[in-house]
């Protein structure tokens, strides 16, 4: 994983600035992560703990999290130990992925106590450990890890600290140049590999950097790249970035100029490694999270769209059935012509079809239980069924071709959405009576009636707006936005609604807004997406209609590929502390 002891080293630098500070609330908005606000001299900064199996991290964050309405047991025991308490000190071990947090507190009695957290971020198996380090005893964990899962440690409250495996890897920061040169065996091949395999805190990736700086690769090149690289990594000079490539995303503390000689990947250097870590983890784990959170969500908006595709299928045989209308009626005439050849007990009435130009006979079935008259009110009372329910099927089957479009924006828009957008979204289910309000205990907050927007900076410095759900959209669209403003939407498609924030703009930023409206969108994956654009007063709200319908006119289409790479740098580029004013 990118996230090795050197990316650890350089978090466990900048995570300096809490030594000192007090904890004043903790939270566990997810089972595997924990949240601190720490106040500082002149600030208060969020430390992310995560110990996700896929995207473990430390690091402080700028991110908002939605927390359960009850503490999990490891958040009270987590408030009852350490809320309140200074940090007196946030160290890495030597140059693995474990970073100890020592806080001092009060205990019960209100003597004074010391406690340990203690991150490990070794993928599936991270964890966040509370210890009592006078005793070295498990207050409580995370994870637990009992002695079915491991023989060798367990990670349970009552039982003593015992820190993961050593792996008998040599120190990188340490190491001279003779004893690398004498560690690496010249004639096995895969320089990389052996690097990581004898060296703590190396990943195949910051491995691959060395390699590839060393050129020849011989033992001169060799160490001179990696001692130059860990030269600046005992000096804290680190360079975070992300680097995308056509196949995934990469960062590093260290320049990966494997991955941009040549032009196939493109790097975005950040200020500092919080910022970087940030904007790499934030979207995926975050996606994770929401989908966990929101299953139910997503599993309720999916079967009621499956619900309107049945529909759609039954109405269209009934509508097909309708169409006989006219049959009925012909049935009708023709038995007022010959009534007076009738009588009750006839099974079928054959007669010539005037309607025909060939002069064709017809058969028109018969009720032998009714009278003459009795069979031609019953055909004209199927005649009047018939037409009047190709009216009514008609449209009940484009209202429920309107309900899928509406559902599928839904789905759009829960694929992209935060913990509180997705929330936001099940208050507009409970408002348009797709499900009943869930009751929630204590006292209800107020509604934000500003909903909180996602805000991008275009190449040239124009302010884009984008609305993540209906709720936003419609903010966005039907309030915010100013008349002369551009908007724009993926054509035909759900998707988001996107506001260039001025009158005058250039064609990369109009084609930047557009790339936002196609990759916020059901189109995401697809390429040359049809996103159209027109003014704000061109765009109006019908009466009645669903949350975030709009209709607009005077519009010109462009053709874009949604490109993630852009919408990260787009990002990037917004300020995270900018609130939006009309």
């Amino acid at each position: 994983m990118a996230f090795d002891g050197v990316v650890t080293r350089a978090v466990a630098r900048e995570l300096h600035k809490c030594v000192g500070g007090r904890i004043s609330k903790i939270h566990q908005p997810h089972h595997s992560d924990i949240v601190m606000q720490v106040r500082t001299p002149g600030e208060t900064v969020k430390l992310l703990l995560s110990a996700n199996p896929t995207y473990p991290r430390i690091h402080l964050t700028t991110e908002e999290f939605t927390n359960p309405l009850e503490a999990p047991m490891f958040c009270m025991l987590l408030r009852k130990h350490c809320e309140g308490g200074l940090i007196e000190s946030i160290e890495q071990i030597g140059m693995e992925r474990i970073i100890h947090m020592d806080i001092r507190t009060r205990d019960e009695l209100g003597d004074t106590a010391l406690r340990r957290i203690i991150m490990e971020i070794m993928g599936k198996h991270s964890n966040i450990i509370l210890v009592d380090p006078a005793t070295g005893t498990i207050l409580d964990s995370a994870m637990h890890v009992t002695l079915a899962i491991s023989q060798y440690r367990q990670v349970t409250p009552g039982r003593p600290y015992v820190s993961p495996p050593s792996q008998d890897k040599h120190d990188p920061l340490t190491v001279t140049e003779q004893a690398f040169i004498s560690s690496i065996d010249w004639n096995s091949g895969r320089l990389d590999k052996q690097i990581v395999d004898r060296y703590m805190g190396i990943s195949p990736l910051l491995a691959k950097e060395i390699v590839h700086r060393a050129k020849l690769a011989n033992r001169d090149t060799l160490w001179q790249a990696f001692s130059s690289v860990m030269e600046a990594v005992k000096a804290h000079n680190y360079a975070p970035a992300i680097v995308e490539r056509p196949d995934k995303a990469y960062f590093h503390v260290v320049e990966l100029t494997h991955l941009t000689d040549g032009g196939d990947g493109t790097a975005t250097p950040y200020p500092s490694v919080q910022a970087c870590l940030q904007a790499f983890y934030e979207g995926k784990a975050l996606r994770d999270t929401v989908k966990q959170r929101a299953h139910d969500l997503i599993r309720f908006v999916t079967a009621e769209r499956n619900k309107n595709e049945k529909k759609i299928e039954k109405l269209e045989q009934t509508l097909q059935e309708a169409h006989d209308a006219d049959l009925f009626r012909l049935y009708g005439e023709l038995i007022t012509a010959n009534m007076h050849q009738m009588k009750r007990g006839d099974t079928e009435l054959v007669t010539v079809n005037w309607y025909d130009e060939a002069g064709s006979t017809i058969t028109i079935p018969l009720d032998p239980l009714k009278t003459p008259s009795e069979n031609l009110q019953a055909y004209y009372k199927r005649y009047n069924k018939a037409k009047n329910s190709l009216q009514i099927v008609s449209e009940q089957i484009e209202q429920a071709k309107a309900e899928i479009l509406y559902l599928d924006g839904l789905l759009v828009q829960l694929g992209h959405a935060s913990l509180k957008e997705a929330e936001e979204i099940r208050e507009e289910l409970v408002e348009q009576g797709y499900m009943r309000d869930r009751k929630k205990r204590g006292p209800r907050k107020k509604k934000d009636t500003r909903p909180e927007l996602e805000r991008y900076v275009s190449s040239d410095g124009t302010e884009i707006l984008v609305g993540k759900n209906n709720k936003q959209n419609e903010f966005l669209t039907n309030k915010l936005a100013f008349a002369h403003e551009t908007w724009l939407h993926t054509k035909d498609i759900p998707g988001s609604h996107v506001v260039i924030r001025a009158r005058e703009f250039s064609d990369q930023t109009l084609l930047e807004a557009a790339n936002l409206a196609a990759y916020f969108s059901r189109a995401k994956e697809g390429s040359q997406i049809p996103v159209d654009y027109t003014l704000i007063r061109h765009v109006k709200k019908p009466s009645g209609v669903k949350p975030g319908y709009v209709i607009y006119e005077q519009q010109r289409t462009l053709y874009v590929t949604p490109d993630e790479a852009l919408v990260r740098r787009l990002k990037a580029n917004a300020s995270p502390t900018h609130s939006e004013t009309p």
